[in-house]
């Protein structure tokens, strides 16, 4: 029997897209991708970081800890329990009024 169920038979479901892990992966490799390129492409200044091409490994290690939250979440997705209650409000119902301070 496998874990991973569509929401339509009424299994587990996992977070999916908006799992955190995936949003924090996406943006640490897209700051690689643009560091990257930017250290192949840009003018390299060696004097100013000891020999070191900064942007080409700071972009390569962003890239990696990006692929490794993608990896974290496909390998330890967040299932969500099937037997959470949904909220009590009913959507017909008006918000509460808030009491304001008296005026002075």
């Amino acid at each position: 029997m496998s874990t991973t169920t569509s929401e339509t038979d009424g299994g587990p479901k996992k977070a999916g897209l908006f799992d955190i892990r995936n949003i924090i992966g996406a943006l640490l490799a897209l700051y690689g991708v643009i560091l990257s390129l930017a250290g192949l492409l840009g003018e390299h200044e060696p004097e100013k970081t000891g020999g070191v091409n900064a942007n080409l490994w700071t972009g390569l290690a962003l890239l990696a800890v990006g692929l490794g939250f993608f990896a974290w979440a496909k390998l330890r997705p967040i299932v969500v329990p099937p037997d959470v209650d949904g909220p009590d409000d009913d959507p017909s119902r008006p918000a509460p009024q808030r009491k304001r301070p008296p005026a002075h």
